[in-house]
């Protein structure tokens, strides 16, 4: 019989946390800077987008192509290697002057910061089964604030002096980041019962998607959720800057802040989940995020109370939304170990695919319904995930 595995230490705890927010953030500095950059660059208007939209295509082809390596190679070296590719691309980024150099640096990035779905499920390996929960939700907390602190930290540090020290304040970070990890982190080689090719690896994930229910719906509830997440915070600064609140750019990234507040709930779900709560917790997240948006329909738009009830409804929102990705991220990783890496890699492509249709639906929705329109379809999606919620039978597995 194999001995217990002990519970990690806090500051290891807290090590990692850092590390997932602070790669994940790496995905969310141009946002706000999108105008700057594209006019720097020499992009035309309606081309704007494509600031951000390599460093997603980046970071999703490696979730679906690098992350499950970490069910075939040795971890830290893996995340090491990733990081030290984020760095190169936010140096890139940092010193672009033209087009096509920037774009190339921007999928790096993105690439790069795939390894945050690397770290976690490592970190569910570190730890005992009735400790698995929290330690995963202390993680998604640091994800979450990581996300939620990079839009304003941006806009700051570009009115402090330019949008090019976003990204090599950044780069100094991972570098420290990952001068951290080499010397704390264990080594993890995962245990396989067959040695895996690459080609056989990614093979086995669509049998894993179609046969794994407890994946397949895990990842259904919170693409759901992250694509109303998205929705509502690609809609609410458009809602903040418009006549009704004539909110300044600096105001609008105050305001962004109040999100972080939701994080704090990925621990307290992981907790429930380790106690067998799971199911509980997750309706408790999915009816809490979707209640979010009728709090803002409530008082008259532009008022002192509609204003507080948007700061309510964006904490609640994220909440719900940290919530049940740790919920998800403790049934999948109560699966087969060897499988974690493959698992955690279709659970967020998933999710991943939810938040670009939020992202999209957003624009649709405030361009042809205002704030009204838009609230409405960020309250059909977590009721969509709750109705087929319903349909589960009692226990897909333990802390499900």
């Amino acid at each position: 019989m194999s001995s217990p595995i002990p519970a990690p230490p806090r500051s290891l705890v807290f090590l990692l946390a850092a590390a997932v927010g602070i790669t994940a953030a790496n995905l969310y500095y141009a946002q706000p800077l999108v105008a700057m950059i594209s006019h720097a660059l020499g992009l035309a208007p309606e081309a704007a987008g494509l600031v951000v939209t390599f460093t997603q295509i980046g970071y999703g082809l490696g979730v679906l192509m690098v992350v499950p390596l970490g069910d075939m190679l040795e971890n830290k070296k893996l995340i090491l290697t990733m990081i030290a590719l984020t760095v190169l691309g936010l140096l890139g980024l940092a010193f672009a002057t033209s087009i096509i150099p920037y774009f190339a640096a921007a999928f790096a990035t993105g690439l790069g910061a795939s390894t945050v779905q690397i770290i976690v499920p490592y970190s569910a390996d570190l730890v005992p089964e009735h400790k698995r929960g929290e330690i995963v939700g202390s993680l998604m907390s640091g994800l979450m604030i990581g996300i939620m602190l990079s839009r304003p930290v941006a806009s700051f540090l570009t009115d402090l002096f330019s949008w090019h020290a976003v990204f090599v304040v950044s780069g100094a970070l991972m570098l420290l980041l990952a001068f951290m990890l080499h010397r704390v982190l264990p080594p993890r080689r995962p245990k396989q019962q067959t040695p895996l090719s690459y080609p056989r690896l990614l093979k086995s994930m669509l049998k894993l998607m179609v046969t794994v229910k407890v994946l397949r719906r895990r990842a259904i509830y919170q693409a759901f959720l992250f694509g109303a997440f998205c929705l509502f915070w690609t809609a609410s600064p458009l809602l903040l800057a418009g006549p009704d609140f004539q909110f300044s750019q600096i105001k609008i990234a105050i305001f962004a802040l109040v999100g972080v507040a939701g994080a704090v709930s990925a621990p307290f779900a992981g907790r429930a989940a380790d106690r067998g709560h799971g199911q509980a917790a997750t309706a408790l997240a999915l009816l809490g995020s979707s209640i979010s948006f009728g709090l803002g329909l409530l008082f008259e738009a532009g008022s002192l109370m509609a204003l507080l009830a948007l700061v309510l409804s964006a904490i609640l929102l994220d909440a719900g939304v940290s919530a049940n990705l740790v919920l998800g991220q403790r049934a999948i990783f109560s699966l087969q170990p060897e499988l974690r890496g493959r698992l955690n890699a279709l659970y967020i492509a998933t999710i991943f695919v939810g938040g670009a249709s939020g992202s999209a639906l957003a624009a649709w929705s405030y361009a042809k319904g205002g704030w009204q329109l838009t609230a409405l379809c960020g309250f059909a999606m977590p009721i969509c995930a709750f109705l087929y919620f319903l349909t589960e039978r009692p226990r897909l597995t333990r802390g499900s």
